[in-house]
């Protein structure tokens, strides 16, 4: 009992940060929703069942969720809005640690989308 309303509010808190990823694109709105699904499906079959007949769930993961892929649109509507974010952030700061930091996110996240999260194509 305890453990299904730690995983439901884990869940909520998901879906919270993944909504204000939505509007701050430095926060990654689909991995959010995806640990969302998996606290509920964990905690409760109720909040499970809401969020995934949820217009967020429909437009953000439910493509990836059942095929394990993005189309190229969806991808591009990931990927440059934190790009942006990022390479505006490694321009305003003098400190070189965090330039290299947010090059390797770059990196990193772009070889993920390329070569982990299959293009589907319409």
């Amino acid at each position: 009992m305890i453990l299904n309303s730690l995983f439901t509010a884990c869940g909520l808190i998901c879906v919270g940060l993944g909504t204000v990823g939505i509007f701050l694109p430095i926060l990654p709105t689909t991995p959010f929703y995806i640990l969302a699904v998996l606290c509920f499906a964990k905690g409760s079959e109720r909040f499970h069942s809401w969020f995934t007949s949820t217009n967020l769930y429909s437009k953000y993961i439910e493509s990836y969720a059942k095929n394990r892929s993005m189309t190229l649109k969806s991808k591009f509507a990931v990927l440059i809005p934190v790009t942006v974010m990022l390479i505006l952030t490694a321009a305003i700061t003098d400190m070189l640690v965090i330039k290299i930091v947010i090059a390797v996110l770059l990196a990193v996240k772009y070889w993920y989308f390329i070569y982990k999260i299959k293009t589907k194509y319409p």
